[in-house]
């Protein structure tokens, strides 16, 4: 990464496409996108820092803010395409947010002018501006009158729902559905959407750069069906496998529903508010030029909802649970035997032992954890939870494992299998046992200047209420276990680095 104080000093050899909003959820994705595509990027970013580990060597990263029309100067430079993915919901300014986004779309297009960019990206919302939008979708289009006022060439897209793991629509409807078997539904539960999946977004953000247009065109852009936010739920239960009762109610107000939203859901009050406001609104697709001036096809809503699934257990596998638990600068030792952690809608236990051995022995009796081994702690517990998964219909502790000293990738370990081995680093195994949700245990390895640290966490995705109950319901027996588990395996470490050393 170059975090450029003047935008020359990156010299790009191709044309030059400015990115705002890189830290976002789109903009995050798009900036993956961009980087492997014919074009130089470079992100626009009040805080360089932030980005640092998220982009590649060959990217730009420069300091500036939209509402500071003098810090814009320098950063386009050089641009042929500048992509604005700025908005303020959930702002909470003395100025208030449609202001924020006055101001800031005012001076990014007059820079842009001054620049002479051949052509801004602008993603809005969708909403009929004959009906009397939300103060948060009147903005938006605001922004877009705003940007093509400046004389540069926008294309702006229109967007109703956006399905994809990690996404403000995304995680609301995903806690109320897993949280609540019951659900008391508003009226903008049942006004028309047309959600689109991140990947059809993303698709039209970049196949954006070289459409063949001089003018400037608003598209509107949609998935493949319409529905409401209600059947939406029912959608998302029917893929989880899980049952649910929606009950209609003539009145409930957005600042009602946002405060009960916040009890319930990641969202903030005011967040939720602005989100809501917007539902309440029909977005649907009306203009459909986007699908004659671009060669997409959108994908269902029901395959979108499975993509941003199978995308959440992707991620999840690539980011270690350490990372995340010690990143709030808690003591994970200390809640791992107090709390269970949260992350979404997974609880974790995570904790960990140093011990004064090598990485490779600190290591070695986690490669040989269950069958005949055992568990290092309470093997009576784990035997009598095999049988009880027996007589439920599952597998037990009956598999074993295939070879007592060696791991891979899809062995069977008991009723886990492993899912990511890395020797002497790192093995993760996924449950296979009668539970009400999915489960993970993992370990991770790290040397230290006095030997190594072993972290241990057992990780939960519960299937509704039910699930939670029975996470925190056993809790206790949990601790006692996952407690006792890393203090055998630590035992068992020293003790044969001992005789190794003898």
């Amino acid at each position: 990464m170059n975090v450029a104080s003047t935008p020359e000093s990156s010299h790009p050899t191709k044309p030059l496409v400015l990115l705002t909003g890189a830290s976002g959820y789109v903009g995050g994705r798009l900036l993956s996108r961009l980087e492997k595509s014919d074009f130089q990027v470079r992100c626009l970013a009040r805080r360089p820092e932030f980005l640092a580990s998220r982009v590649s060597p060959a990217t730009d990263v420069v300091q500036g803010d939209v509402l500071s029309a003098e810090s814009l100067r320098t950063a386009f430079v050089g641009v042929d395409t500048a992509y604005y993915m700025i908005h303020s919901m959930g702002n909470t300014s003395a100025t208030g947010f449609e202001e924020d986004d006055r101001s800031g779309a005012r001076n990014f297009a007059q820079a842009a002018s001054a620049a002479g960019v051949r052509r801004i990206i602008y993603l809005g919302g969708l909403g009929s501006e004959k009906d009397s939008l939300s103060p948060h979708l009147n903005s938006r289009h605001e922004v877009g009158r705003i940007l093509r006022d400046s004389g540069v060439p926008v294309v702006e897209f229109r967007a109703s729902v956006i399905i994809g793991s990690g996404s403000l629509s995304f995680e609301m409807l995903r806690s109320l559905v897993e949280k609540l078997p019951i659900m008391i539904t508003p009226k903008w539960v049942h006004v028309n959407a047309q959600p689109i999946a991140i990947e059809d977004i993303l698709d039209y953000l970049e196949q954006a750069l070289c459409l063949n247009i001089e003018e400037s065109r608003t598209y509107e852009i949609g998935g493949s069906e319409q529905l409401s936010y209600g059947e939406l739920m029912t959608m998302y239960a029917s893929i989880r496998g899980l049952r649910r009762a929606l009950i209609p109610v003539p009145v409930l107000s957005p600042r009602l529903s946002s405060l009960w939203l916040g009890l319930v859901t990641p969202l903030y009050a005011s967040v939720g508010r602005d989100l809501i406001e917007s539902i309440c609104h029909e977005t649907v697709v009306c203009d459909h030029r986007a699908r004659s001036d671009f060669p997409i096809t959108p994908i269902g809503t029901r395959e979108a909802l499975e993509h941003a699934l199978r995308n959440e257990d992707l991620e999840f596998a690539e980011t270690r649970w350490s990372d995340a638990i010690s990143s709030g600068g808690t003591d994970p030792d200390f809640f791992g035997k107090l709390f269970a952690v949260r992350r979404g809608r997974r609880v974790a236990d995570s904790r960990e032992r140093e011990v004064a051995v090598t990485p490779e022995a600190a290591f070695a009796p986690i490669r040989r954890i269950g069958g005949s081994v055992g568990w290092y702690s309470f093997d009576w517990l784990w035997q009598l939870r095999g049988m009880l998964d027996l007589l439920l219909g599952g597998v037990g502790l009956r598999r074993g494992r295939k070879n007592p000293e060696s791991l891979q990738e899809g062995d069977t370990v008991d009723w886990w299998r492993v899912e990511s081995y890395q020797p002497n680093e790192f093995l993760r195994m996924r449950a296979e046992m009668k539970v009400p949700g999915r489960a993970w245990l993992e370990f991770e390895v790290r040397p230290t200047a006095n030997g190594a640290v072993i972290r241990q966490t057992a990780v939960f995705d519960p299937s509704g209420l039910w699930g939670l109950a029975y996470w925190y319901g056993v809790y206790p027996l949990h601790a006692l276990v996952f407690r006792g588990m890393l203090s055998g395996i630590a035992r068992a470490a020293e003790s044969q680095a001992l005789r190794d050393g003898a």
